[in-house]
C-alpha cells in the first residue's frame, strides 16, 4: 500500500487530464482519487501503530542502492490530514464552479487544468512524506513547486501572476538550498538514504555536521515561513482564489515543518541549533501575530497568523524532549486543518459580501447567521480557546517549555500566552467589524448594495466547508486518542531505532 499513497494522484491527474473537456468525469475521478488515498492513509496509520514502519523497497533495491518509502506513524498521519483538506478544498471548488476562479478576468482561464494540478499537488505533498532520502524528498518539493504555481496563478490576473512570480522566486532560492545541501551530504557521507545518514552522521567532523545541518534548517525554513524568511508568504497567498488558497495554508508551510522534524531527530539528534530555533520560534510568532493586527482584509490577517502559529510548531521541535515534539505534532494536525476551514470560510464571507475587507463589511451575523457560526468556531481553535484543539495543543508546548526549564524557553511561553491573547484579538476584531458592525455601504438581504462581486451561498459550498468545521469539532472529541498517537509518535522519533531497524534490519546499531 505504501507507494500508492503517490501513484494514486498521479494516476488520477493524468486521467483528470485526458478528460479536461468533461467537466464531472474530472470531478469523479478526483474525488474518487482522493477517497481511495484516504482509505489507504488510516490504513496505514494502524498499521504503523501497531506493527512499525511500512518500508516499500522501490525496484527491489537495497536502501544504499535505490530509493526507499516509509511510512511510519508520523508520515501516515499526515498523509492522512492532509488528503482530509484536500478533499474538503476539492468540494468547496466542486460546489463553486468554474467562474468565480476568474471572477476579475475574462472568463476563459484554463481552468480544467485546476483538477491535475491539484492531484499533482497532492502527490508532491505525500512524496514528501513518506520518502526515505534526501534527494527524493527534494523531488517532492519541486513537484509542490509546478503545481503551486499554476494553481497560484489561475485566471491569469496581474495580482496573481506578481504574487505567483514572488512565490516561485522565494521556492526557487529555497530549494537551490537544500539541493546544495543535499550535494554537500553525499560528499561528505556517500549517501542520501536517511537511515543510513542518521548512522554516518556520527562518523565526520562536528562542523562538517553543523554546515550540513544549518544548510537543511535554511532551506526549509524558507518553505516554512520561519522568520526572518516569512515576508513573501502574506503577499503571495490572498491573492490566489479561496480553494487554493486554503489548500496552500494548510498544507504547504507543513511540509517544511515536516522537513525540520524528520531531519532534526533523525540525523541531528545531538548536533542541534536547538537556541537558534528557539530565537526563530520567538520572533515568527511575535512578527507574525503584530502583522496580523493590523490587518483590515481578513485574508491577510489569516495569513499572518499562520505565519505566526508556525513559531509553536518550531518551539516545540527546539525544545528536544518527547512532551515537546508530540505536542507540536498535535498542533501541526490541528493547524492543517484549522487554517484551511478559516480561508474556506472566509471565501464564503467573500461570496455573501463581496469583499474580504473588513472596511467594506459589516452586519454579515444577520446577513448570514450561518457564515457566522461557520467563522466563529474555527476562529475560537485558532485562537485557543477551551476546550478545543488549539488550547491543547498550546497547554502541551507550555507544559513542554516549563519542564524544560531555560530562561529562553520560558521566554516562549509566555510569548505563546501573548500569541494567543493577540490571536484572540485578531480574530475579534474581524469578528466585531465584519459580523457585527453596521455596514458602511449598506447591506441588503442580498448582498452589497455597491462595489464588490457577490454570489449567493449555495449547498455546494456550504456543505464542504460545514463538513471541515465539523471535522475540526470531531478532532476535539477525539483529542485524548490523537495526543496518545502523537505521543507515541514522537517518542518513536527520538529513539530512532524502530525507524531503522525497519529500513536497514532489525538490530541495527547506531
Amino acid at each position: 500500500m505504501v507507494p500508492l499513497v503517490v501513484v494514486l494522484p498521479l494516476i488520477g491527474a493524468g486521467l483528470a487530464l485526458a478528460a479536461a473537456r468533461r467537466t464531472a468525469w474530472q470531478r469523479v475521478i478526483s474525488m474518487t482519487v482522493l477517497v481511495l488515498m484516504l482509505a489507504l492513509a488510516s490504513a496505514l496509520l494502524w498499521a504503523a501503530d501497531t506493527q512499525g514502519p511500512q518500508v516499500m523497497f522501490v525496484g527491489g533495491w537495497m536502501p544504499w542502492e535505490g530509493i526507499v518509502l516509509v511510512v511510519d506513524r508520523l508520515s501516515a498521519l499526515m498523509v492522512m490530514v492532509s488528503t482530509t483538506v484536500t478533499m474538503g478544498v476539492l468540494g468547496y471548488s466542486i460546489g463553486q464552479g468554474r467562474s468565480s476562479f476568474d471572477e476579475e478576468s475574462d472568463g476563459h482561464a484554463p481552468l480544467p487544468v485546476f483538477h491535475p494540478t491539484i492531484l499533482v499537488l497532492a502527490a508532491g505533498v505525500t512524496t514528501t512524506f513518506v520518502s526515505g532520502d534526501l534527494f527524493h524528498l527534494y523531488v517532492g518539493f519541486e513537484m509542490l513547486l509546478a503545481a503551486s504555481f499554476v494553481l497560484l496563478t489561475l485566471g491569469g490576473t496581474p495580482e496573481r501572476v506578481r504574487a505567483g512570480t514572488t512565490y516561485v522566486l522565494v521556492s526557487l532560492l529555497s530549494s537551490m538550498i537544500f539541493l546544495a545541501a543535499i550535494a554537500m551530504v553525499y560528499a561528505a557521507t556517500g549517501t542520501v538514504n536517511l537511515a543510513i545518514l542518521a548512522q554516518r552522521m556520527g562518523d565526520i567532523a562536528p562542523g562538517t555536521v553543523a554546515l550540513l545541518h544549518l544548510m537543511l534548517l535554511i532551506g526549509f525554513a524558507v518553505k516554512a515561513a520561519v522568520f526572518p524568511m516569512s515576508g513573501w508568504l502574506p503577499d503571495s497567498y490572498p491573492t490566489a482564489p479561496a480553494p487554493v488558497t486554503a489548500v496552500f495554508a494548510g498544507l504547504l508551510t507543513k511540509v517544511g515543518v515536516y522537513a525540520v522534524i524528520r531531519t532534526q531527530t533523525l540525523l541531528f539528534p545531538t548536533s542541534r541549533f536547538d537556541d537558534l530555533l528557539l530565537w526563530a520560534a520567538l520572533l515568527t510568532m511575535l512578527v507574525g501575530i503584530l502583522g496580523a493586527v493590523v490587518q483590515d482584509d481578513i485574508k491577510r490577517m489569516l495569513s499572518f497568523t499562520l505565519v505566526s502559529h508556525i513559531g509553536f510548531m518550531i518551539f516545540g521541535i527546539a525544545l528536544g524532549s518527547t512532551v515537546g515534539l508530540a505536542a507540536a505534532i498535535f498542533y501541526v494536525v490541528h493547524h492543517i486543518l484549522i487554517q484551511t476551514t478559516l480561508f474556506l470560510v472566509t471565501g464564503l464571507v467573500e461570496r455573501v459580501g463581496g469583499s474580504s475587507d473588513v472596511g467594506r463589511l459589516g452586519d454579515l451575523a444577520r446577513v448570514s447567521p450561518v457564515v457566522g457560526v461557520l467563522f466563529f468556531v474555527p476562529a475560537m481553535n485558532l485562537a485557543g480557546i477551551p476546550p478545543f484543539t488549539g488550547f491543547l495543543g498550546k497547554v502541551g508546548l507550555i507544559q513542554a517549555g516549563v519542564d524544560h526549564g531555560g530562561w529562553l524557553a520560558l521566554t516562549l511561553v509566555g510569548a505563546s500566552v501573548v500569541t494567543s491573547l493577540l490571536t484572540l484579538y485578531a480574530v475579534a476584531r474581524v469578528w466585531g467589524r465584519a459580523f457585527w458592525a453596521e455596514n458602511p455601504q449598506g447591506m441588503t438581504g442580498q448582498g452589497p448594495v455597491r462595489g464588490g462581486h457577490h454570489h449567493a451561498l449555495g449547498l455546494g459550498v456550504l456543505v464542504p466547508t460545514t463538513a471541515m468545521v465539523a471535522v475540526g469539532v470531531a478532532l476535539t472529541v477525539v483529542a485524548g486518542p490523537l495526543y496518545d498517537i502523537t505521543t507515541r509518535t514522537a517518542v518513536d522519533l527520538m529513539m530512532r531505532q524502530p525507524y531503522l531497524d525497519a529500513v536497514l534490519g532489525a538490530g541495527v546499531s547506531l
